[in-house]
């Protein structure tokens, strides 16, 4: 079991506290599990059928996403259980696979469960296994799945098996690639596997070969066929214990390709006796395209390498083995590869006595079965029925595994790079020499590459960051034209998910259209009765916000429009009408100016504004005695009542208080204001601009643009923070409100 504990927040940020992965290291079985609590997400890679039991401890209804990595039994004979027999399906839970492994795990579970539905322990029905099967989701290599907000995986090529990948596994944020059984190294029909294109934090490796290296596909093939060939020629049978699928196909590839270069083999059959590789024959006939470029080629000049010349299939008739075992020398491929039973064993104990044949071991065998002691060459064995055989048949053994070995894992590693490597799929011995040998290779790079070998269920701690992420679609009117680089993109957010990472961005015309919701708008009204005259509330809200517009509406009442959002209207002689679209900022700006004219009246400003000469007369029409033509000081000023110049000279002169002494520039003779107003309006790249010197740098200001240029990329960066603050600071709260960004401000302004 791996914990992930939080790093620095990083983990409360995201709403996740604490991911566990359960591993076992049994060989050919490992079991991932990933728990995401906090999430409500449970993530199963479930390889093995004796892992079920830690399965089982989970919550079936939580489990979220099921991934079966190859198709072999020995990983997957669980899967139809969970799925028909557990409260799996009650939840949201999911079973990915391959296209093909998908295809191949339906004959393998068919034969399981028709072998089991004679004894009455059968865990699950013919009928269980169909109805698991239409409930998988076949998935292609390199697919982005998202299995629920926050957390998603792409399968990338593996090698091992037709269908085979490696999960990298991301959730908020953190990636974890898991290989499961994977190659290295390109065969006969499959490719090698592949490395990711991100560096992920967490690495599950396999570990089956430990240190141990193995060698090259090319000699080990020769040395196979050559074998094999010499056991032909002293008239002896060629016993090769394999499983039905895997590197069976590949060994026929090799087989069929040897007896086609020589003609003096034509006449020596080679059989597989198993009618579960021959149903599956098919598929590989079919998944062209999920093998390598070589089959590829081979395909597309009408020539399919799975359609074999020199091997055929046995016929499952009774006394088959005993006709074959007394018949002419011939090549045969039977499964179970281990010789537990089955018709490797019945071959195997009519050939053992006979010192012309031969064994060839051709895969990993696990301690405990029949392949892994004949291994020892035993001058006698025992048979099923418990008597006592002579063994004097020859036994040799090629690791065909299409596992990786130590070089190829360690260099797989080390590509990798990530911070945390988990060993698994290996015994106890393999493992722990495989992580000192790699915690030795780091060692001596400098790295620092934390390895770990758990025991079964054993807890990890460690140490990563899981970073929150949030993805928003956008669709509709929105998604109709590719956004650039740089683009700003705005539109009504809407979260399609309680926890909230995940939602969908659209324009608000789209909304009924795409969630059925209607959109309306709420308009606010508040009247205030106030004890001024509606020339000084117009003074003071221009010296508040530096621009109010002036109109009248459509029934001819005098009325005040604020930061382009809120009408402020005379509706009687001693009350004014406040309206606005309700939203957060609109809100802010009608509460602020609600306090600004319920002061008016106690302000020393006004009592300054209105203390002068004036009379008394009827014909007085400004009760506040407010000047209609007088200015507030902090108004907003059009360009024809200023100069462009004194808009220009505050911003040098904040610029002066961080830099010192400016320069302004203009390209043109005559005045200067004039020459700033021709320029700012046509844009010419020559001018004006202010230059910022800082030692022995120069920082040029375009005050067309307010772009910052500079060789010194230091000085640029400082200069364009300090005009930022610059130009929020001397301009209005109309100004800044009512444009989205300083560029856009300045060509406003200068237009």
């Amino acid at each position: 079991m791996i914990k992930f504990q939080e790093s620095v927040n990083s983990l409360r940020e995201s709403g996740v506290s604490k991911l566990d992965i359960i591993t076992t290291r049994r060989h050919g079985s490992p079991v991932l599990l990933i728990f995401v609590q906090d999430a409500a997400f449970f993530f199963l890679i479930v390889t093995a059928t004796h892992a079920v039991g830690a399965a089982m401890s989970v919550r079936q209804e939580q489990l979220h996403g099921l991934h079966f990595q190859p198709f072999h039994l020995d990983h997957a004979a669980a899967l139809t259980y969970i799925m028909e027999k557990t409260n799996f399906k009650d939840g949201n839970g999911k079973v990915y696979m391959t296209h093909p492994t998908k295809a191949l795990h339906r004959f393998m579970m068919q034969d399981f469960a028709r072998m089991g539905s004679s004894t009455s322990e059968s865990l699950f029905t013919p009928v269980d296994v169909e109805k698991s099967i239409a409930s998988i989701i076949p998935i292609s290599v390199h697919q982005d799945i998202n299995v629920c907000p926050g957390v998603s995986f792409t399968a990338f090529h593996a090698g091992h098996v037709l269908g085979a990948c490696m999960f990298l596994i991301e959730i908020a944020g953190l990636k974890v690639l898991y290989t499961g059984d994977y190659s290295r190294e390109e065969d006969r029909h499959l490719v090698k596997a592949e490395l990711p294109p991100v560096r992920p934090d967490v690495l599950i490796v396999e570990s089956t070969f430990g240190v141990h290296s193995l060698e090259g596909r090319e000699e080990k093939e020769g040395r196979f066929t050559g074998l094999v060939h010499s056991i032909i020629r002293r008239d002896g049978h060629v016993l090769l214990p394999t499983f039905a699928l895997g590197r069976a196909q590949e060994l026929l590839l090799i087989l069929d390709d040897y007896w086609a270069k020589h003609p003096e083999l034509h006449n020596v059959p080679i059989y597989y006796a198993s009618g579960l590789a021959k149903r599956c024959m098919a598929v590989y006939r079919s998944f062209i395209p999920s093998m390598n470029s070589e089959v590829q080629r081979r395909f597309a000049k009408r020539d399919n390498p799975f359609v074999f010349k020199h091997i055929s299939n046995v016929s499952h008739v009774q006394g088959w083995e005993k006709k074959i075992a007394e018949g002419p020398p011939c090549v045969v491929l039977a499964s179970p590869g281990f010789m537990q039973a089955g018709a490797s064993r019945a071959l195997f104990k009519r050939w053992a006595p006979d010192a012309r044949n031969g064994l060839i071991i051709t895969g990993y065998s696990i301690e405990g079965t029949m392949a892994r002691d004949i291994m020892n060459e035993p001058d006698e064995i025992t048979s099923l029925k418990g008597d006592t055989i002579p063994r004097k048949m020859t036994v040799d053994a090629f690791a065909f595994s299409a596992h990786v070995d130590y070089a190829q894992n360690a260099e797989f590693i080390e590509a990798v790079n990530a911070e945390h490597v988990v060993l698994v799929h290996g015994e106890k011995t393999n493992m722990s020499r495989l992580r000192d040998a790699m915690e030795l290779r780091f060692e001596e790079q400098g790295k620092d590459v934390k390895m770990y070998a758990p025991r079964n269920l054993e807890t990890l701690e460690l140490l990563c960051d899981l970073k929150e992420e949030r993805i928003a679609k956008a669709i509709g009117t929105l998604a109709s034209k590719p956004p650039q680089i740089d683009d700003i993109l705005s539109g009504l957010l809407i979260a399609n998910a309680p926890d909230r990472k995940l939602y969908t961005l659209l324009d608000p015309r789209d909304l009924a259209c795409f969630t059925g919701l209607s959109m309306s708008t709420l308009t606010q009204r508040q009247r205030m009765t106030i004890g001024v005259g509606w020339e000084l509330v117009k003074w003071h809200l221009e010296g508040m916000f530096g621009k109010v517009e002036e109109y009248l509406d459509g029934e001819g009442v005098s009325a005040l429009k604020v930061m382009g959002v809120l009408d402020v209207k005379q509706t009687k002689e001693h009350e004014l009408t406040l309206e606005w679209e309700s939203s957060a900022s609109n809100d802010m700006i009608a509460d602020s100016t609600i306090a600004l004219i319920t002061g008016i009246d106690k302000s020393p400003a006004s009592v300054k504004l209105t203390n002068r000469a004036h009379h008394h007369g009827r014909d007085s029409d400004n009760e506040d005695h407010c000047d209609a033509h007088q200015v507030h000081p902090h108004a907003e000023q059009d360009t024809n009542e200023a100069s462009i110049e004194s808009r220009i000279r505050p911003l040098m002169l904040f610029l002066e208080s961080h830099f010192g002494a400016i320069e302004l520039h203009v390209s043109r003779e005559g005045g200067a204001d004039m020459q700033i107003i021709d320029e700012l309006q046509e844009g010419e790249d020559k001018g004006p601009w202010l230059n910022v010197g800082l030692d022995d740098s120069v920082a040029r200001i375009d005050l067309h643009s307010l772009n910052v240029s500079s060789d010194d990329s230091f000085l640029k960066e400082r200069v364009q923070a300090v005009l930022n603050m610059a130009y929020a600071t001397v301009n209005s709260l109309s100004q800044l409100y009512a444009l989205k960004t300083v560029q856009e401000s300045v060509e406003n302004w200068a237009a």
